[in-house]
């Protein structure tokens, strides 16, 4: 906790992300929750959870889900960890880097949306390719045929036939 009354350093005008917020969440949680911590990006994440719980009350469409099994939620583990560690890396996410950073022209900002967007259609491409070849699909076959389904590697080390 702070001894003086000053405002930390980064409670000034900041662009929106999701990566920082959850950040300055904890930050506002392990600090007894003083108001000095409570930021724009603080009050959004708690908007955005009490929104959605708000909506789904509303809309009759609130229900609580789980994994299909053990190894889908550790996939989903693994993928949400990977993407607060990319999150941090290009200092930012999709709506950080897409909308606020290509918006000043940021160069880092295209170059991470570009990365972005380019790992979201292989992942949906290995994942599709193991659901269509269920069994015989390994992670290595799924990625070579989407990589070449996307043109960044010779039809020659295709491992699956197009469907």
């Amino acid at each position: 906790m702070l001894e003086t009354k000053e405002r930390p350093q980064d409670v000034s005008v900041q662009s929106f992300s999701f990566i920082n917020p959850i950040g300055q969440v904890l930050r506002y949680g392990l600090n007894s929750f003083d108001e000095r911590y409570l930021t724009f990006g603080v009050v959004s994440v708690f908007g955005i959870i009490l929104g959605s719980l708000i909506w789904a009350l509303v809309s009759r469409g609130f229900r609580f889900e789980w994994f299909a099994s053990i190894r889908d939620f550790f996939n989903h583990v693994i993928g949400g960890v990977l993407m607060g560690i990319g999150g941090i890396l290009a200092l930012g996410c999709t709506i950080g880097q897409a909308v606020t950073g290509a918006s000043t022209l940021a160069l880092g900002s295209f170059i991470a949306f570009a990365g972005i967007v380019l790992g979201s259609a292989l992942t949906m491409k290995v994942q599709y390719y193991k659901m269509v070849y269920e069994g015989e699909a390994t992670f290595v076959s799924a990625i070579l045929t989407s990589l070449v389904e996307l043109r960044l590697l010779p039809a020659a080390l295709r491992k699956h036939a197009k469907v």
